[in-house]
């Protein structure tokens, strides 16, 4: 009896918490979406397990056009009381860009120093609503995924909406993709370039 209840136990830590507040309401018409999510529901899934220890950021696009007046306030506290499910996940801060339309990478200031924070070990797990939070661009996402996932302590990122989990094993192939990257030949421009501003044309 005593082994049967360890099991449960055991089998309710792998369980992920449910985001489910962050859909409500949503519909996605995506048809790729939708197949993906077809394909997901076939295999066994992986997601970030409550029993490991994980530095979770959360990253928020937040556009101030809502019914709620503190809709900001109240988004951060379920997004806190859902990750308060997980005693081995440590909170490490909320990081908010404003704007009602996906965003280019420059003009997400948070987005950036969530990059950099990543990048000196603060943080191994972010969390957000979906992938348009963070680019328009799918170039700049695969981007993003692939710098964050071959860090020396990877860093995944879980996408609620898609239910995508970046450090998936299944996803392993497309993250090691070197299509991406820089190689190792270039070469950082100087910030007092005069043309530097050509880049983002």
């Amino acid at each position: 009896m005593s082994e049967q209840i360890a099991q449960r136990e055991e089998s309710m830590q792998e369980v992920m918490p449910s985001f489910d507040f962050l859909l409500e309401g949503k519909r996605d018409g995506n048809p790729l979406l939708a197949e993906h999510r077809a394909w997901l529901k076939s295999i066994k899934r992986e997601r970030p397990l409550p029993q490991k220890h994980y530095r979770v950021a959360v990253y928020i696009r937040y556009f101030n056009q809502t019914r709620y007046r503190d809709y900001l306030s109240a988004h951060k506290k379920q997004f806190l009381d859902t990750l308060a499910l997980c005693p081995n996940w440590e909170f490490v801060g909320f990081y908010v860009d404003e704007g009602g339309t996906a965003p280019n990478m420059e003009s997400a200031p948070e987005w950036s120093r969530l990059l950099q924070d990543c990048y000196e070990g603060k943080a191994d797990l972010v969390i957000t609503q979906k992938a348009s939070n963070i680019s328009k661009k799918l170039s700049e996402l695969a981007f993003c995924a692939r710098l964050l996932a071959s860090l020396p302590k990877p860093v995944g990122i879980y996408f609620v909406s898609e239910d995508i989990y970046t450090l998936a094993s299944y996803y392993c192939e497309d993250l090691h993709d070197p299509f991406f990257l820089p190689s190792p030949d270039w070469k950082i421009l100087p910030d007092d370039e005069p043309r530097r501003e050509l880049l983002h044309d």
